[in-house]
């Protein structure tokens, strides 16, 4: 997603010192920063996060738009809605292996809308 984002705002760029705050508008998708190098790490927190907010569980009362809607909640919940990052000479401050997930907590997740704010100068 960190490739996208720099595609995406061209105003980036410009930037010298400032900062990116990222914010999806969805209650079953999140945005987290994690290593981005090896894909065994998205598996392993997929398989991870199955394991702490699991479908189907018989204690859920919130059920009616599917087995995976209350834990897609639980889990952006975990996670958060929200990022911002450093910006500097026009590159977002990244650690070496980070990257910016976005992660879909539903089996079929509509289209996600993110929004971006700038500043800096």
């Amino acid at each position: 997603m960190t490739s996208e984002i720099t595609s995406r705002l061209p105003e980036l760029s410009t930037v010298r010192h400032g900062l990116l705050h990222l914010f999806i508008q969805h209650t079953s998708a999140s945005l987290t920063i994690n290593e981005n190098a090896d894909p065994s790490v998205r598996a392993d927190m997929e398989r991870h996060f199955h394991e702490i907010a699991p479908e189907d569980a018989p204690y859920y009362t919130h059920d009616t738009e599917g087995p995976d809607d209350m834990p897609a909640h639980i889990k952006a919940s975990l996670l958060g809605s929200s990022l911002t990052i450093p910006v500097t000479d026009g590159s977002l401050d990244l650690g070496t292996w980070q990257g910016i997930y976005l992660c879909e907590h539903r089996d079929r997740g509509g289209s996600r809308t993110i929004v971006a704010t700038l500043w800096g100068e």
